[in-house]
């Protein structure tokens, strides 16, 4: 699968947060993508820490561009463009819901919903999730229905893919974890891998994404795949020793 993310390559972070939900600024950046990438669609197309704006503008406002980004990309769903759509966020979907740049899960399906009706595209989230940052697990900070939920259950709920950044912390997971981790995650040689099968054995996590710079890193990644994720059971153990 491709996925892309307007701007990120390409600009720095405040420019893409000042212009990312912008409709005129996503159909260039898909144009760009589309070249660069020599495809003729891409099967995710992500709206770039769309959060980051509501530190300058109000909730109304937000939601209003919100909507108008949604509806630019289901055009470009029917142009075959891209497939599917999503948010990748960073604070968004873990902060509490007080928070200025808090994201509900339900309100943006709903926007969704206005955009491209109950056949929307609006189908992925990416947020950062790892064995430091367990919020989209732990917190239950989403509501639906008068129910309180964690991002992960209210995603399930919704008919939304999670995908999970920073897998292990720019690295910072992959050395020096505590010894329960290996016994909870055993099978495999090393903290990095233990790192990674923490996310993948996480129920509601789809993906876990780790970025690697050399051959021996792919290598190493790769045989995580070959043990399975731990059951619930085994996972529990984690957070009742914490």
């Amino acid at each position: 699968e491709t996925f892309v993310k307007p701007g990120v390559a390409d600009f720095s972070d405040m420019v893409a947060g000042s212009h990312c939900m912008t409709p005129s600024y996503l159909r260039n950046q898909l144009e760009c993508s589309l070249k660069n990438l020599d495809v003729e669609c891409v099967d995710i197309y992500y709206v770039h820490n769309p959060e980051s704006q509501l530190g300058a503008v109000s909730r109304s406002e937000f939601n209003e561009r919100l909507l108008k980004a949604f509806e630019a990309l289901e055009d470009a769903v029917s142009a075959e463009k891209i497939r599917w759509y999503g948010t990748a966020t960073w604070n968004g979907y873990r902060n509490d819901p007080g928070a200025r740049d808090y994201l509900s899960l339900a309100e943006v399906v709903g926007i969704a919903r206005e955009a491209g009706s109950e056949s929307h595209h609006f189908r992925f989230i990416q947020l950062p999730f790892n064995l430091g940052m367990p919020e989209a697990l732990t917190k239950k900070n989403q509501e639906l229905d008068g129910e309180k939920l964690s991002t992960l259950e209210a995603a399930q709920t919704l008919g939304i893919t999670v995908m999970c950044s920073a897998s292990i912390l720019q690295g910072q997971l992959a050395r020096n974890l505590p010894p329960i981790v290996s016994e909870v995650f055993n099978g495999l040689e090393t903290d990095a891998q233990r790192s990674l099968q923490f996310v993948r054995s996480t129920p509601g996590v789809s993906v876990s994404l780790v970025g690697m710079k050399q051959i021996s890193h792919v290598e190493e990644n790769l045989k995580v795949a070959e043990v399975p994720p731990v059951p619930w059971e085994q996972y529990a153990k984690l957070f009742k020793e914490s």
